[in-house]
């Protein structure tokens, strides 16, 4: 079986900067009489880099139709005679039944040495895999550059892995993907009856496949979605005994992994990433959100005040460790991992921001090289 982390953290690295053309394509679609015969009439608006545009509608209504990262189609609608067009209403409760006790859960410190290593089950005794015995960029040395944080693979890691890490007074985050699934394990690997997958895809809530990954992303507006993803967190990280939570794929709205094949807006994905933020904390895990500095708009600073820290990667190749500012002044660890920059790149800035910055492989299997 194919191991899914070995290939799909690749389509983290951004191909290009995200400022871009806008092609904003609008439709006015008047119906006619009685017939429903439909006349439409389509506009293109083209816009530059910082450019900025209001599109008004002078029918009844307009529905967002489709979303890209450089474009955007909207239908403005107009008709007596019949309803404007159907879009999916954001629905994030989280089932009653699984929702247990509010409590106290664990917060990773402002400044840590931290291990990412989602490649295939951590081996406790491997030195590489642990990150252990390094030197930093700074000139600190072992044991102060060993890990205290490690961030591994929720299915492929058994409670017992994250025992070990205890032990040696460690934390453990647990690697989850909240906004696509993939047909990677079966029942026995997760230990339940019927796979994720196949519950997702038995409740029709799989959407457009993740471009060059066998992954499809998933309707965060529907509460079978949330459900599902909850049992996940719940069987995988919690009863595992993880400390917290990194979400990947948390920002599918903003369309910088490709095309959903649903309508899911910033306001969506905010409640999405709430709901299951608050679960976790119920669960007496942290939130470790992961790459809100893609999206280009202010979610990042939406979101801090309910996460408990970040992960980005390559804010430092990219310039975008500025969108994290809000994780900075409210006291929060931002966890950052470069892929292609020499240490003497990225490092002096991520050490004067106080930036948990490191250098890894991109397949994360068990390499790593700290600032400080």
């Amino acid at each position: 079986m194919t191991n899914r982390h070995s290939i799909r953290i690749r389509r983290h690295k951004r191909a290009a900067p995200r400022r871009a053309t806008l092609i904003v394509t609008c439709t006015l679609v008047a119906l006619l009489g009685t017939y429903g015969i439909a006349a439409a009439v389509t506009q293109s608006l083209s816009l530059g880099a910082g450019d900025t545009a209001n599109v008004t509608c002078s029918g009844n209504g307009m529905t967002v139709t489709s979303q890209a990262p450089t474009s955007l189609s909207i239908n403005c609608w107009a008709s007596t005679t019949t309803t404007p067009p159907t879009t999916t209403t954001p629905t994030t409760t989280p089932p009653t039944t699984t929702t247990p006790t509010t409590g106290s859960w664990w917060v990773p410190p402002v400044t840590a040495e931290w291990q990412w290593e989602i490649d295939h089950p951590l081996n406790t005794s491997s030195a590489t895999d642990m990150g252990t015995g390094l030197t930093a960029y700074n000139g600190d040395a072992a044991p102060a550059t060993n890990p205290t944080i490690y961030d591994i693979d929720a299915i492929e890691n058994p409670a017992s892995t994250v025992s070990a890490l205890h032990a040696l007074g460690d934390h453990a985050i647990c690697y989850v993907e909240v906004g696509t699934a993939g047909d990677y394990y079966s029942a026995a690997d997760e230990g339940i009856p019927t796979t994720y997958y196949a519950q997702f895809q038995a409740a029709g809530v799989l959407g457009d496949k993740l471009s060059g990954y066998p992954e499809y992303f998933l309707n965060i507006t529907s509460s079978t979605t949330v459900s599902i993803v909850e049992s996940m967190i719940q069987q995988q990280c919690a009863a595992k005994g993880f400390d917290a939570v990194e979400t990947d794929l948390d920002e599918t709205y903003s369309g910088s992994d490709g095309t959903t094949g649903f309508i899911i807006s910033q306001a969506a994905e905010q409640a999405y990433l709430t709901t299951l933020a608050t679960y976790m904390h119920s669960l007496g895990l942290g939130w470790i959100a992961k790459n809100l500095d893609d999206t280009g708009d202010n979610f990042a600073t939406m979101m801090e005040p309910t996460a408990d820290g970040i992960i980005s990667e390559q804010c430092g190749q990219y310039g975008t460790c500025g969108a994290l500012s809000a994780f900075t002044s409210g006291g929060k660890a931002i966890f950052e991992a470069e892929y292609n920059l020499s240490l003497s790149a990225f490092c002096p800035a991520a050490n004067a921001a106080n930036l948990n910055g490191t250098l890894f492989p991109v397949s994360l299997n068990g390499g790593r090289q700290p600032c400080q």
